[in-house]
């Protein structure tokens, strides 16, 4: 249930109004082992291009005077926000590392699937037709656990384009 914003008398009735609850944004987590957030994000870089828009450091410890490392980061990836976190941030949860598919969509499937692989990533698929859309299939898993689909645009025939929903 909502959060409650007011409880009113209406003709000698309560009634509850709830607060309209209101989503500005979604952004994917993803969660790389303990103290790897600077490595993902740099593979990220690499290999997708994306651009890293912040991100948190754990502070200088004074016991082992090591250098602070990434905690968390956000990412830009084909215009989405995605965070990259450190597994030990959420060690009172069930988190998981390396547990989530994204498919990314490229003119060049062939060449995506191969600077991924020179990077470190391990191909999953081939790249091949696809049967059902017609369009380009390639698949990798990265250094981190997780699955990238690269797909081909489909060019839709005008039916589809002005098919209703």
């Amino acid at each position: 249930m909502a959060q409650e914003d007011v409880v009113a008398a209406v003709d000698g009735a309560t009634v509850v109004v709830e607060k309209s609850v209101t989503f500005t944004s979604y952004k994917p987590q993803l969660i790389v082992e303990s103290q790897k957030v600077g490595e993902a994000v740099a593979f990220y870089k690499a290999v997708f291009d994306a651009t890293e828009t912040g991100h948190s450091l754990y502070p200088k410890r004074k016991a082992d005077q090591e250098l602070p490392h990434l905690v968390s980061a956000e990412i830009k990836l084909a215009g989405a926000t995605i965070v990259v976190s450190d597994v030990s941030v959420h060690s009172g949860s069930i988190a998981k590392t390396g547990t989530m598919s994204a498919l990314l969509e490229t003119n060049d499937v062939e060449a995506a699937v191969a600077k991924a692989v020179a990077a470190g990533a391990v191909k999953v698929e081939e790249v091949s037709e696809g049967e059902a859309d017609g369009g380009v299939k390639g698949k990798v898993t990265d250094p981190f656990g997780f699955t990238w689909i690269f797909v081909s645009p489909v060019e839709k025939s005008e039916k589809e384009e002005n098919k209703e929903v």
